[in-house]
């Protein structure tokens, strides 16, 4: 599922229909976002689209800068460095950037680090445009200014706390960070999956940080989105007042990655000390972000376990009941994207009886393909999503954030139609053929995460 579509899935109910439905043409009007782009002498681009429906506007800062960037043995420092651009620069007080924003009744305030980018972003209202823009060209200009030692410290405690608490006691964290290393390899840059290592994190120095900012947060590696109630000429003058006198710098080389290719099935078992329940994850490399078969990965995904339709589903929670839960996705990534199974067992049933299942799932999509009816169901999900992320201008899923999202993989942001149009391209034939040639047996990686023996329970596996 796409970055800027999966906010839109927790608020919205998706229907199962049965037949096609194609977004009626109202709909495909408001996919339409109006823009205007320009890049200023430093080589920061910026992106501006005007939307009356509320006096707000998001701002969103995108630095093209992500896990990928990172260098082996500094594993989770892109988004240790997000961290950093909340404590202070030349002219911000420490630890009050989000406070300022918050007196100033800004919503949708946060900073994210994935694979490809980092992004910051804020939605104030129309009057306090200006103050928000200050604050992020303070510290995209002057950030170094005030960084010490004391600081670093402090939120390396802070971004280790996070992977305590996201990785290592979380139910099924050591075990999923084993099927990515799986999938991965060190020295991928992609190995770390963004939180990055306790003893990378530990390593990380002050030099580090100031050699991270000077290559990477320059304004020729950044881009800023406004979008909202704002006036364009006086925005422009803002945007030229606070960032058109920042450092000017080359932009910075993205790295070339050879692609990770797998060539046979890796097992992994593994000792679940959190969870209570086993669970079967299954996963292959797929393809990239926006390119061919990336979206009919997600048609086979919706296909497989969305819905109580779903060819998964149905077989292991509803008739065998088997599953307590079962989840299929594409996690799509700029260099490489994964496409994962993931089943949860219901007590007395045994990860090796999920496999069988799910493969004789597979077995029949390859031999079978899917119906017309299916592949309708997830055009009307995605088409949904879509519309429904357009609700708001900032935050997650956003018209800042798609803005930014198709100019960053892209380099075109009025992409979305194009983006919508793959799913409406999607053919039975194309998701038969993903699944015999992606979804290989012997291109995988299997876990297996069961906890300790457990006293026997009614066994579930011949039912």
């Amino acid at each position: 599922m796409k970055a800027l579509v999966a906010a839109a899935a927790l608020a919205l109910g998706l229907p199962a229909l049965a037949q096609e439905a194609k977004p009626p043409e109202s709909s495909r009007q408001e996919l339409a976002i109006p823009y205007e782009k320009y890049t200023l002498p430093n080589g920061l681009e910026v992106l501006l689209s005007v939307d009356r429906k509320l006096p707000i506007v998001a701002v969103n800062v995108w630095y093209h800068v992500g896990a990928y960037h990172e260098v082996p043995g500094r594993t989770g420092f892109a988004h240790l460095f997000e961290h950093m651009m909340f404590q202070g620069s030349k002219h911000v007080p420490d630890d009050v950037h989000i406070a300022m924003l918050e007196q100033l009744g800004a919503t949708d305030l946060n900073g994210t680090t994935n694979t490809d980018r980092t992004n910051y972003f804020e939605t104030v209202p129309s009057n306090h445009l200006e103050t928000a823009l200050w604050l992020e060209s303070d510290r995209m200009g002057y950030l170094l200014d005030t960084l010490s030692q004391d600081k670093l410290q402090t939120q390396q405690e802070v971004v280790k706390n996070e992977r305590r608490l996201g990785t290592e006691t979380a139910p099924y964290g050591i075990a999923d960070e084993k099927l990515w290393h799986a999938l991965f390899p060190a020295p991928h840059p992609y190995h770390g999956n963004v939180i990055g290592s306790m003893a990378d994190l530990e390593a990380a120095t002050v030099e580090d940080v100031k050699e991270f900012f000077r290559k990477w947060y320059a304004p020729s590696n950044a881009t800023l989105a406004i979008v909202g109630d704002f006036d364009v000429e006086k925005t422009k003058a803002l945007v030229e007042k606070y960032f058109g006198t920042l450092r000017s710098a080359p932009k910075p080389q993205k790295p070339q990655v050879a692609p990770v290719k797998l060539t046979r099935e890796q097992v992994i078992r593994h000792e679940e000390q959190v969870a209570t329940l086993p669970r079967l994850s299954m996963s292959w490399l797929s393809p990239p972000y926006l390119s061919e078969g990336d979206a009919t990965a997600d048609v086979l995904g919706t296909t497989l376990a969305t819905g109580k339709a779903s060819r998964l589903y149905k077989r292991l929670v509803l008739e065998k009941q088997l599953a307590q839960s079962v989840s299929a996705s594409q996690q799509s990534l700029g260099a490489q994207s994964v496409f994962s199974i993931e089943v949860t067992a219901r007590p007395g049933v045994s990860t090796d009886t999920l496999r069988k299942e799910v493969d004789a799932v597979l077995e029949d999509v390859r031999k079978n393909g899917v119906t017309p009816q299916e592949i309708a169901r997830a055009r009307t999900r995605y088409g949904t999503l879509f519309l429904g992320g357009l609700q708001s201008i900032g935050g997650f899923g956003g018209k800042a954030d798609v803005l930014q999202s198709y100019n960053h993989f892209t380099g075109d942001p009025d992409y979305l139609e194009k983006d919508l149009a793959r799913y409406q391209s999607v053919t039975p034939e194309q998701v038969k053929r993903f699944a015999q040639e992606q979804l290989r047996p012997d291109a995988r990686a299997v876990l297996h995460a069961v906890p300790p023996q457990q006293a026997p329970a009614a066994s579930k596996e011949n039912k």
